[in-house]
């Protein structure tokens, strides 16, 4: 059986509110991520992606829960000639990603002793999926960043 997700744990010196906000609050997502989700983080609403001066909106990339504090989950990109110029992607590339089945992260948030713990699950990928692999090297400077962000209020310096 082919493994067809991304399941990532990391522990933050932080309140499960702070990254609640972190993780919806556009100016905060600006910050550590350098982009911004906009949206009401209701479930079934429309996330709207502001990156490098343009604006993506797609009635699938969607909330699918929102539970503050505690989990958020939502399809993932759209990948818009505008996104792979924005991300240094070539046409390509673009066409493979934007050829595959739209995959949804999650983010479960949890409460330990003195840290939050954060398990970031990425699933819904095709067989041999390109976008996989991507985000495979994505997802864990992103994640440190966020983490780097919440410990000392400055992101991590890196391109993904």
């Amino acid at each position: 059986m082919a493994d067809n997700s991304f399941d990532y744990t990391i522990y933050i010196d932080s309140t499960p509110k702070k990254l609640w906000k972190a993780l919806t609050e556009p100016a905060e997502t600006k910050r550590w991520w350098h982009l911004s989700h906009v949206t009401d983080w209701k479930s079934g609403s429309v996330i709207v992606v502001r990156q490098g001066g343009i604006t993506i909106k797609d009635p699938e990339q969607v909330v699918l829960e929102s539970t503050p504090h505690s989990r958020l989950s939502y399809t993932w990109h759209t990948f818009s000639p505008e996104w792979a110029r924005v991300n240094g992607f070539d046409e390509e590339t673009r066409l493979k990603f934007a050829s595959e089945t739209r995959s949804k992260v999650a983010f479960e948030i949890a409460k330990t002793d003195h840290v939050v713990r954060l398990t970031v699950l990425h699933d819904g990928f095709d067989d041999a999926s390109n976008v996989l692999d991507a985000i495979r090297q994505g997802w864990p400077p992103l994640l440190s960043s966020l983490k780097t962000y919440l410990e000392t209020g400055e992101p991590l310096n890196f391109t993904t």
